[in-house]
């Protein structure tokens, strides 16, 4: 025996001679006094297993038998070694005693006394194995959830590092480098299924006397605004981007000249409204609003998505040219001398 604790055995038989012999024997093999020892299927209910590390009982005993012995045990501590001593060699026995969950089964006869302290060597090293194995199985189960835990995490992780990449910090909307993605894509669909596209570029009149009379604090809060007027009047499939500065841009899948105008004339009415609100009692009343450069696939026929943007940029430069606050199709021409704008809207 290696120089560990010896094991604590509990021995259930009737029979005080055999009783002396077995734990005598085990004595020999394990130490003096690690055997406690009961005579009754009863007496087990009092037994504190946390103590216990493995059981030997007899099959024939006052109050029952060593399968009422083996129940009672298992049902204190499920994964208590237990092993059958008998007198009686039946198979029938040795069988259903192995099925209810003994450890091991073996009979009074011959040189019993000789096999029994490797018996229970052999059963103590069985149940440490299981719990080890039990061990390792909840270790990996912990390891397995932690790496869950932490691939979860880092998906979180990662999905924000590239929401941070494609939006602009500012007002949430996508930057000029997911929006130019977005464009390629909707292009591409609009072209594939013969939909018709629209892309409106917007910028904010009077922005930069904001700036100067209010603070880039107030700047910011108005573009920050912009934003959500905007996420407020556009569908799921719309995208909304900030071009730079106080410049936004919008494309609408599946929308022509007239559907667009709609969705311009909402935007700028509740911008107004937003806008007047936002700078009540300031010097800046009714002086902050939207010019607006509009251009269509159909119609227009852009060669690729620069050329779109370039053509609702040129637009809205001829908006803010020819008295901002208003819509400009990049196909409508302007008469001269004096532009007549296509849809005026007051802030």
């Amino acid at each position: 025996m290696p120089d560990a604790a010896p094991p604590r055995l509990l021995l259930v038989e009737d029979d005080a001679d055999t009783a002396s012999l077995i734990m005598e024997t085990l004595g020999d093999s394990f130490g003096a006094g690690c055997v406690t020892r009961l005579v009754n299927v009863a007496d087990v209910a009092a037994i504190d297993f946390t103590r216990i590390d493995l059981v030997l009982s007899d099959m024939n005993l006052p109050d029952g038998s060593g399968l009422d012995v083996l129940a009672a045990v298992l049902a204190r501590r499920a994964d208590t070694p237990v092993i059958i001593v008998t007198g009686e060699g039946i198979i029938e026995n040795a069988v259903r005693a192995i099925r209810q969950g003994a450890y091991d089964y073996i009979v009074k006869a011959g040189d019993y006394l000789f096999a029994l302290p490797l018996m229970v060597e052999k059963n103590l090293a069985i149940w440490r194995t299981k719990q080890e194995n039990l061990h390792l199985q909840e270790q990996l189960t912990r390891t397995l959830e932690e790496v869950r835990v932490k691939n979860q995490q880092l998906q979180v992780a990662v999905e924000r590092l590239e929401t941070m990449a494609a939006t602009d910090p500012l007002t949430g909307l996508a930057n000029r480098r997911a929006f130019g993605q977005a464009m390629l894509r909707c292009l591409s669909d609009a072209r594939r299924y013969r939909h018709d596209l629209s892309c409106i570029m917007i910028d904010l009149d009077g922005f930069k006397a904001l700036n100067d009379t209010l603070g880039h604090q107030r700047g910011d809060e108005l573009l920050v605004r912009v934003a959500r007027v905007l996420e407020a009047n556009l569908r799921r499939s719309d995208i909304a981007g900030r071009f730079g500065g106080d410049e936004f841009i919008l494309i609408l899948p599946q929308a022509d000249e007239s559907t667009a105008r709609v969705v311009a004339q909402r935007i700028n009415d509740e911008f107004a409204v937003v806008s007047a609100a936002l700078f009540k009692d300031t010097a800046l009343t009714g002086r902050v609003s939207m010019s607006m450069g509009l251009t269509c696939l159909h119609p227009d026929h852009p060669a690729d998505a620069e050329q779109l943007i370039a053509q609702a940029d040129n637009a809205l430069y001829r908006a803010k040219q020819s008295g901002r606050n208003r819509l400009i199709s990049y196909t409508t021409p302007l008469p001269d001398p004096t532009p007549k704008p296509i849809s005026t809207r007051t802030a």
